[in-house]
C-alpha cells in the first residue's frame, strides 16, 4: 500500500530517425535546454523530462518553457495533456510547485506545492485523485519572478491506495510549504525520470492578495515570508 509522505535521455537508437522521431528529439532537446538554463534540475529535481507538457488556462494563456504569465491569467485550474499510451494501463502523478520561496535569490524554504494529482490514467487528470487542489502562484511584492514548474511522473507500482488519505482544498496551506519534489518522488516510488514537464514565470500582480485572503493569512507589503519552525504557518519578515 502506498503511504503519503509529504515531508515525513534521450534514447539513442541505431536506426534512422523519421520526421516524427526527429521532431520529438528536437522538442525534447528544447525542453531540457530551457529547464537546464533556469536551474530546474538543481532546485526541483535532478532529472529533466523529455516530453512537452501542454498546459492551457481558461484565460487563453498557455505555458511555454519559461514564458511570463500573471497570477490573474493562471488563477483557474488548467487543462494539461502529454503524449502517452492509453492502452498500457499506467498511472501518473502531476506535481506543480514553486521553488523560489521566499524569492529566487534566497530560496531557503523549499518548494511551495500548488497542485498535486495522483492516479492519473493516461492524461485524464479531471478523473484522477486530487490530493492538493490547485492554487495559483502568489509571489509577494518585491520578490521578483518565480519559476512555476509542472512535472509528470509515472507511478512505478501502479495505482495508489488512498483509502485513508484525505485531500487538501485550495483554502488550506498546511502541507504545501516546505515541499520537496525530489523527496516525494523517492518516498512514494515514482519512476525517477520525469515523463513530461513545462514551466512559466510569474511575479506579483493585483490578484495575489486574494490568494492570501483565501488562506486566511496577512500578506506583507514588502519583505518576504519565512516559514515558522513547525512549518504550519507563515511569518512576515520585513528585514
Amino acid at each position: 500500500m502506498w503511504k503519503l509522505t509529504m515531508l515525513c535521455v534521450f534514447c539513442v537508437c541505431d536506426v534512422a530517425l523519421g520526421d516524427k522521431a526527429y521532431m520529438f528529439s528536437k522538442l525534447s532537446n528544447k525542453i531540457v535546454k530551457a529547464m537546464d538554463k533556469e536551474d530546474i534540475q538543481i532546485d526541483i529535481f535532478p532529472e529533466l523530462p523529455s516530453k512537452f507538457l501542454k498546459v492551457y488556462y481558461n484565460s487563453g494563456a498557455r505555458v511555454n518553457l519559461g514564458n511570463e504569465l500573471t497570477p490573474t491569467q493562471v488563477k483557474d485550474t488548467p487543462m494539461v495533456y502529454w503524449e502517452t499510451d492509453f492502452f498500457q494501463q499506467k498511472y501518473y502523478t502531476l506535481i506543480f510547485s514553486d521553488p523560489d520561496i521566499p524569492n529566487r535569490e534566497n530560496a531557503t524554504d523549499g518548494e511551495f506545492l500548488h497542485w498535486l494529482v495522483v492516479n492519473i490514467r493516461g492524461t485524464m487528470v479531471p478523473e484522477a485523485d486530487e490530493l492538493f487542489e490547485y492554487v495559483p502562484p502568489a509571489p509577494i511584492p518585491g520578490s521578483g519572478l518565480h519559476r512555476c514548474v509542472f512535472m509528470v511522473f509515472e507511478q512505478e507500482n501502479g495505482e495508489f491506495d488512498l483509502t485513508n488519505v484525505k485531500g487538501t482544498d485550495n483554502r488550506t496551506i498546511e502541507g504545501r510549504e516546505l515541499f520537496s519534489t525530489n523527496n516525494f518522488v523517492i518516498q512514494n516510488d515514482l519512476i525517477m525520470l520525469p515523463l513530461a514537464g513545462n514551466f512559466f514565470m510569474a511575479q506579483y500582480d493585483d490578484y495575489v492578495p486574494s490568494i492570501y485572503e483565501r488562506f486566511g493569512i496577512e500578506m506583507p507589503t514588502h519583505g518576504y515570508w519565512r516559514f515558522s519552525a513547525n512549518g504550519m504557518r507563515l511569518i512576515p519578515d520585513y528585514s
